[in-house]
C-alpha cells in the first residue's frame, strides 16, 4: 500500500497541506514544533482511528476550529481508494471512502500502517495499559470486527463497575446483587473473545519479533513475549505481574467465572472489576530477565522496534493491500549509528516509508531519496538526492 497524497486541513498547526509521497521512502525534516510528527499522525489515524501521542481527539482540530480534515489517495497495486475523515472537537466523526459516507470504523479496512515513535519505549517501559493499547491496536488492524468488541467490553466494564460502586455505598450483598450476575455473563462472553485474540496474536508475535530484535540488535537475546492473565490467577495490575499463568484454549471463559466468582467480595469491598482483559499484562523478556527494569537502554528500544517490525511484517504476511506504511517519527535521533544503519536496511524493504527527523543527517543516506522540508505549518518542495 501507498500513501500518494496526503490532504490537510484545520489538522494541527496546519491551516491547509497538501503533500504528495512516492513510493520508497519519504523524508520530512524540521526542527520540532513546525509540523512533520503531524504528518505522520493524520497518516497513522486512518489506520487506528486515533494518535500515537494524545489519547482524545480534540487537540488534532486546529486552535479556532471546530473540526479536521484529513484525506489520503491510497494506492493498493493499480487500485486506488480516496479516504476522508472529519475529526470533530465536540460530537461523533465523520468518515468518507470514494467519496460515499461510512462510519469511521470502516477505514482501517483500507489503511495499513505500522507507525513507530519514541513514545513506544512506554510499551516495553511504562505500565501494563500502554501495552495492552499496542496489543488491541494490532487486533483491530488484523480484524477490525474486534474495534466493536472492545468497545462493547469497556462500556459493560464501565456499567459493571458502577454497579459495585452503588452496591458498595448501599451495604448490598448476597441476593440482593442479581443484576450483577447478568453484567457478569456479558463481561465474560466479551472477554473471553478480547483475551484469546490477545493470546493467539501473542503467540504469532513471538517468531517474527525474535528476528526483527537480532536484526535490530545484532544479537540474540532470546525475546518472549507472553500474556499474564488475571483470570488465570495473575494480576499484573497490582503485583508487577511477573508470573505468567496459561489460559487453556477453550477453557477462558470457565476461568473468567470461577475468577469473578472468587473476587466477588473483594469486588464489592473495593467497589471495582478485578479480573478481565482490562488487568492483563502483556510480559516482555530479554535474556529470560524481564524488559521493564532490567533491560538496558538499547535493549528497550530494541524491544520497542522489534515489536513494530514484527507487527508489520504479521500485516504484511496476510493483507490483500500489500505491504503496510512504515512509519519511522523522529526515531533516528535516539539510535546509535549501528542501530540505525540496521534499521534503515530493514526499513528498506518495505514499499513505503515515511521518516520524520530534526536533523537530515541523522537519517541514513539510504532512505533519503526524497527530502520534504517542513517549516511552521508549510511544506517546502521535495528534493531528490
Amino acid at each position: 500500500m501507498i500513501v500518494e497524497q496526503l490532504n490537510l486541513v484545520d489538522f494541527r498547526n496546519y491551516a491547509a497541506a497538501d503533500v504528495a509521497l512516492a513510493p520508497g521512502p519519504n523524508v520530512f525534516v524540521g526542527r520540532n514544533g513546525q509540523g512533520k510528527t503531524n504528518l505522520a499522525e493524520a497518516i497513522g489515524y486512518f489506520a487506528t482511528l486515533g494518535s500515537h501521542r494524545v489519547s482524545t481527539d480534540a487537540p488534532m482540530v486546529r486552535d479556532g476550529s471546530e473540526a479536521a480534515i484529513v484525506r489520503a489517495r491510497l494506492a493498493h497495486g493499480e487500485r486506488s481508494v480516496l479516504l476522508e475523515v472529519q475529526i470533530n472537537r465536540q460530537g461523533s466523526n465523520k468518515a468518507r471512502v470514494n467519496g460515499a459516507a461510512v462510519k469511521p470504523n470502516e477505514l482501517p479496512r483500507y489503511a495499513q500502517v505500522v507507525l513507530f515513535a519514541p513514545e513506544d519505549l512506554q510499551i516495553v517501559r511504562g505500565d501494563p495499559s500502554s501495552r495492552r493499547r499496542f496489543a488491541d491496536q494490532l487486533l483491530v488492524q488484523r480484524s477490525p470486527r474486534l474495534a466493536g468488541v472492545l468497545a462493547d467490553y469497556d462500556r459493560v466494564l464501565k456499567q459493571r463497575n458502577a454497579l459495585l460502586k452503588s452496591a458498595r455505598s448501599r451495604g448490598v450483598r448476597g441476593e440482593g446483587l442479581a443484576t450483577l450476575d447478568v453484567w457478569d455473563e456479558k463481561l465474560v462472553t466479551l472477554g473471553t473473545e478480547v483475551i484469546e485474540a490477545r493470546v493467539a496474536l501473542g503467540v504469532e508475535l513471538s517468531g517474527p519479533l525474535a528476528t526483527a530484535y537480532s536484526s535490530i540488535a545484532g544479537a540474540d537475546h532470546q525475546p518472549q513475549i507472553e500474556w499474564a492473565l488475571s483470570v488465570a490467577g495473575a494480576d499484573p495490575e497490582d503485583d508487577g505481574g511477573l508470573s505468567t499463568v496459561d489460559a487453556a484454549p477453550g477453557r477462558t471463559a470457565e476461568l473468567f467465572r470461577n475468577a469473578l466468582a472468587d473476587k466477588r467480595a473483594s469486588e464489592l469491598d473495593r467497589g471495582v472489576t478485578l479480573v478481565g482483559p482490562h488487568r492483563d499484562d502483556l510480559l516482555l523478556r530479554v535474556r529470560g530477565l524481564p524488559v521493564k527494569g532490567y533491560a538496558s537502554h538499547g535493549e528497550s528500544w530494541s524491544v520497542a522496534l522489534a515489536l513494530r517490525l514484527a507487527s508489520a511484517e504479521l500485516l504484511r504476511a496476510e493483507s490483500q493491500l500489500g505491504d503496510p506504511v512504515l512509519i519511522l517519527d523522529d526515531v533516528f535521533a535516539e539510535l546509535d549509528a549501528d542501530r540505525r544503519t540496521r534499521l534503515a536496511a530493514l526499513a528498506g524493504a518495505y514499499e513505503q516509508v515515511v521518516v520524520t527527523a530534526a536533523v537530515e543527517e541523522d537519517v541514513p543516506t539510504a532512505l533519503r531519496a526524497r527530502v520534504v522540508r517542513v517549516h511552521a505549518g508549510q511544506i517546502a518542495d521535495a528534493h531528490h538526492d
